[in-house]
């Protein structure tokens, strides 16, 4: 009982700091949180695919399985996936039978993973990955049947400026599908769930992982970002519609799906 009273303290006392500073990869630069988040994942793109496996003890799959179930039952043909990082969710999305898949993401190091990836998986006819930034995107209003971003969200610099891009190049009735950390909100898996992304995520990070504080920034971003009806209300002051959430494992995670107009 001691233990567990004295980890509470703890994580309340890390709360407070987190609540006082803003989370960006590195306190110490004086580059935007944008910047900040390209370097961090430019230098542990190598890693990345493994780590997350380890991290999130591959259940991570199964949720971007369920992304392509509720994809594939409404036949897009053509898929943005906003920070697609290396690729992983627009791999998985080809058995959408999407026509093409466009994989965007601000990391030259993630993308240069992803495009070996599809090339070894012979994709690269139905995927293109392309450097970009999801805040301002490169295309014109209405172009998409479909946006996705897979754990994104939270790192991007203007999170409303983000949504409204994606808005803007999706098509009327096109669909929107977010996966994003969330936080457990029973007894005990809010307990656990805490502890280890306080302080169990971040030592397998700095263990296996040459930038030893992104992924101090990956939980402390996690445990801070709006979840649940606080990220629906977001989205709708957006403008998107038929907005849902589905949390996934317990809520660790959770699955949001919406549609333009």
């Amino acid at each position: 009982m001691l233990i567990v009273f004295l980890c509470i303290n703890i994580l309340k006392k890390k709360r407070l700091v987190l609540m006082s500073k803003k989370i960006i990869p590195y306190q110490n630069s004086d580059l935007s949180k944008k910047s900040q988040v390209e370097k961090m994942f430019n230098n542990i793109s190598k890693e990345y695919d493994i780590l997350n496996r380890v991290i999130s003890f591959g259940i991570d799959v199964s949720w971007r399985k369920k992304i392509v179930k509720i994809l594939k039952s409404k036949k897009p043909s053509l898929i943005l996936d906003v920070a697609t990082g290396t690729g992983d969710l627009a791999i998985a999305m080809v058995k959408t039978n999407a026509k093409k898949i466009i994989g965007l993401d601000i990391s030259k190091g993630m993308l240069d993973v992803g495009i070996d990836k599809i090339k070894d998986k012979k994709l690269d006819n139905t995927i293109d990955m392309v450097i970009g930034d999801s805040e301002n995107l490169k295309y014109e209003d209405n172009f998409f049947d479909a946006v996705t971003v897979s754990f994104g969200v939270r790192n991007f610099e203007s999170l409303d400026s983000g949504l409204t891009e994606i808005f803007r190049v999706l098509k009327p009735n096109g669909s929107l599908v977010i996966l994003e950390t969330s936080n457990p909100t029973k007894f005990p898996f809010k307990q656990f769930y805490t502890f280890y992304s306080k302080f169990i995520l971040p030592t397998i990070g700095k263990i296996f992982s040459k930038d030893k504080l992104a992924y101090n920034y990956l939980s402390e971003s996690s445990a801070e970002f709006p979840y649940g009806e606080k990220f629906n209300n977001i989205l709708k002051k957006i403008g998107f519609t038929n907005v849902v959430d589905f949390p996934q494992t317990f809520g660790v995670a959770t699955i949001y799906v919406a549609s333009k107009g």
